[in-house]
């Protein structure tokens, strides 16, 4: 439990930043199952985002500002915006306001998709897997219903070129969108699958967790 984790860590502080970094997905155990959030648990997420605020500020999308704060900014509002909802706003923490802006589409706002913005748009969705969770949604995922094919484009992509936790991070959003109802141009569980088999690693292990779940409810 989030709870234990924080209460037995020889460094509290450390293990506050570690649930501002794992995001929503300190959630995913009860999002993917339907279970209640213990009242330690979201106390625990409260602390961490009290402790460790998310920023007030409108943070804008790369590349009209840089990269870093702007991912943190939704993992933020990520994280908030779940405790809210199993909660009922009954820990007193808002979701981050106002919400960051989103990113620029794979065509750079042009209804096609380009052969050059589909690669890097699909790796910046990658990092914000921890969106991926049923339940949550928003801008991103607005995003992502749109362009389903420049996500399978981009996990394909990430396949071929050996990058596992990018692709498990890019199918996260395969699986969502499998979820959602929205047709895909590719069967995402063989592909999770194959990342399954080729590597390894704690933070790929959840992504490919989620996946599957996501894929079989």
């Amino acid at each position: 439990m989030v709870a234990d984790h924080v209460e037995q860590a020889d460094d509290p502080g450390a293990a506050l930043a570690a649930v501002r970094i794992l995001g929503a997905d300190t959630f995913a155990p009860v999002l993917l199952t339907g279970e209640a959030l213990p009242p330690q648990d979201a106390e625990a997420v409260a602390l961490a985002l009290t402790a460790l605020p998310p920023s007030r500020d409108v943070v804008p999308a790369p590349p009209a500002g840089p990269e870093g704060p702007w991912l943190m900014a939704w993992r933020d509002w990520g994280t908030a915006t779940v405790l809210a909802l199993l909660t009922d706003g009954g820990t007193g923490v808002p979701p981050t306001a106002p919400a960051p802006l989103p990113p620029p589409g794979p065509g750079h706002g042009a209804p096609a998709v380009s052969e050059t913005g589909w690669p890097g748009w699909s790796v910046r969705m990658g990092q914000l897997s921890t969106l991926a969770l049923p339940g949550l949604d928003g801008p991103i995922h607005d995003a992502a219903r749109a362009e389903p094919l420049a996500l399978a484009r981009g996990a394909t992509r990430a396949v071929l070129r050996r990058d596992y936790p990018t692709a498990a991070r890019i199918t996260r959003w395969l699986a969502w969108l499998h979820a959602d109802g929205v047709p895909l141009a590719l069967d995402p569980a063989p592909l999770v699958e194959h990342i399954e088999v080729m590597a390894g690693g704690d933070r790929l292990a959840l992504d490919t967790a989620i996946a599957h779940r996501m894929l079989t409810t």
